[in-house]
């Protein structure tokens, strides 16, 4: 009923507003304003997002992985600032558009007409949009994420994949297959973040003869496919060591994209099976079924530090 009464009253002082004799003119002035300012704020955010494209060059083309990191941050903050330049931009020019229009209107016109505008409409979207800045704000603090990382969002399992932008309201992510995700930043309750968007893996091997296992590996890795979403670096054998008398361990490594391990796991171990098909035990040249593991060395380092077993007594 409130409510109703506070429209009521609104649509009356609109009615007295645009029944003055500059009204119109001052409506028009309020349109072409808010154009002027949409357009300058595109002009200026293509700017931006140019100087964004060279920085994601500059990332891609570097080898050097702590400038890396500090180019995608960077982008990162670029990408936040397209964002919020443009509401800046469009918030001042409706701020003066709206100083115009208030010397040729009551005051009660401003307080009714934001107060219904307040209650109508903002009750719905002011909410909804500080959770998401809040959000976006934290994330960027704690530094969760930059553009160009490899992430997997919570609570969503199935919504992993490159972050291609990243504002304070919402976040963009391609995943593995191609498709766009966009999360609005308050639904991220957490991030797996994957460094270099690569999984490093390794596979033993287990032979009694080295020369002749190390050959039918060759072989199998040649096959395997390779590309920024396939095999991203190519497998190679990485060591060879005696683990007994009569068997030698061979540990081949390399690297994927998240989602695509199965390359190595299964079409790769697979293939290792396969080498034996129809062979007699002894003639074999894989003794046990090879181990396919994770093998990341800054996993490694932080688990040897966290593992403790204890001596037995």
């Amino acid at each position: 009923m409130f409510e109703q009464e506070n429209i009521d009253r609104a649509t009356g002082e609109i009615q007295r507003f645009f029944a003055q004799p500059n009204a119109y003119r001052a409506v028009i002035i309020l349109i072409l304003s808010m154009i002027a300012a949409y357009w300058l704020s595109h002009f200026i955010a293509r700017i931006i997002v140019k100087t964004a494209q060279i920085v994601a060059s500059h990332s891609d083309n570097e080898s050097d992985e702590e400038r890396v990191l500090r180019l995608r941050q960077i982008e990162t903050y670029l990408s936040v600032a397209i964002a919020a330049m443009r509401a800046f931009v469009v918030a001042i020019v409706g701020y003066i558009a709206w100083k115009m229009l208030v010397p040729t209107a009551s005051s009660s016109i401003a307080a009714i007409g934001a107060g219904t505008f307040f209650i109508v409409f903002a009750g719905q979207t002011v909410g909804i949009l500080l959770r998401d800045i809040t959000a976006g704000a934290t994330m960027i603090v704690e530094k969760w994420f930059n553009v160009g990382d490899f992430i997997k969002v919570e609570p969503f399992w199935d919504v992993q994949g490159v972050v291609e932008r990243f504002t304070l309201r919402s976040t963009r992510i391609r995943t593995i297959s191609g498709e766009i995700v966009w999360m609005h930043n308050q639904h991220m309750t957490g991030v797996h973040v994957t460094p270099r968007a690569l999984r490093t893996m390794a596979v033993d091997v287990f032979v009694h003869d080295r020369v002749e296992g190390e050959k039918a590996i060759e072989k199998i890795i040649g096959t395997v496919p390779t590309g920024p979403t396939l095999l991203a670096r190519p497998l190679r054998i990485k060591y060879a060591e005696r683990w007994d008398d009569e068997l030698w361990r061979i540990t081949v490594m390399g690297q994927v994209p998240p989602g695509r391990e199965w390359l190595i796991e299964k079409y790769f171990v697979d293939a290792l099976k396969e080498i034996d098909d129809g062979k007699k035990k002894a003639d074999r040249i894989i003794i046990h079924e090879p181990i396919a593991r994770f093998a990341d060395p800054d996993a490694d380092r932080r688990f040897k530090r966290a593992v403790r077993v204890a001596k037995d007594k």
